[in-house]
């Protein structure tokens, strides 16, 4: 069985190159069917009787393939997409002017070899093996991503532990100069106290003595004192008496 049987490559209607592999109507109802793609990228699959119509429309060219129902979907859109870059890296630009089947009498014979090679079961296995090895590397990029991501979240912990330590330090330095502060303060209010205490305490002896000179208080120190030694006083009399002054 051969799941591709036709291939084209086409520029709206106007089809550029194409391969059939078998006989039947295939040409006359892809042109019917060129008409409703629309001309913006897209991949879309048709169905039409026993077979399906896959298509690929990519910078206003259309590249199509038919299969047969049981086939895979995998395997004409690999043949499609394997069209695409060879005819690409062929024909550029020029696919965007060329009249039809400009490139027919060379890239149908392209169309046929590919054709042949997807249809082959070798192809299939190849595609199986080509799909596991990108799983692979799609686990792997998620892995690298998922370790990347952890080592980010490391990275940005440390940032912030960093970060922590600095401001618990700027926090007890602060803290530090704040209770000296404090100290401070309360060793100018208890000075600012005890000055005034003292003051209160002058002004109120002052008062009692008789002004800020403490005239009260020093003559009754005076008679205190005379109270305290008479027999001296007396001597000092006796001495005048002794000794008059001249």
């Amino acid at each position: 069985a051969m799941p591709i049987v036709y291939a084209l490559v086409a520029r709206g209607r106007t089809v550029l190159a194409e391969y059939t592999a078998t006989s039947g109507n295939f040409p006359t109802v892809t042109r019917v069917l060129l008409s409703k793609i629309p001309a913006e990228d897209s991949k879309m699959s048709y169905i039409y009787d026993a077979h399906v119509f896959h298509y690929i429309v990519e910078d206003s060219i259309t590249y199509l393939c038919m299969a047969d129902q049981e086939s895979k979907r995998r395997i004409p859109f690999e043949f499609l997409e394997d069209v695409k870059n060879r005819f690409r890296s062929t024909y550029g630009d020029r696919a965007l002017t060329a009249i039809a089947f400009t490139m027919n009498e060379d890239f149908s014979r392209v169309l046929a070899k590919q054709m042949e090679y997807y249809n082959s079961p070798d192809s299939d296995r190849f595609s199986q093996v080509q799909s596991k090895i990108s799983d692979a590397k799609e686990v792997m990029v998620q892995n690298i991503e998922k370790v990347l991501e952890r080592g980010e979240k490391i990275e940005l912990l440390v940032d912030k532990t960093d970060k922590l330590s600095n401001q618990a330090f700027k926090f007890e330095k602060s803290s530090k100069k704040l209770k000296n502060a404090m100290w401070w303060k309360k060793m100018q209010m208890y000075m600012l106290v005890f000055t005034v205490v003292a003051l209160v305490l002058f002004f109120i002896i002052a008062m009692a003595c008789g002004g800020l000179n403490f005239k009260s208080c020093k003559s009754s120190d005076s008679r205190r004192r005379l109270l305290m030694f008479p027999d001296t006083f007396d001597a000092l009399d006796s001495i005048d008496a002794v000794h008059p002054q001249y």
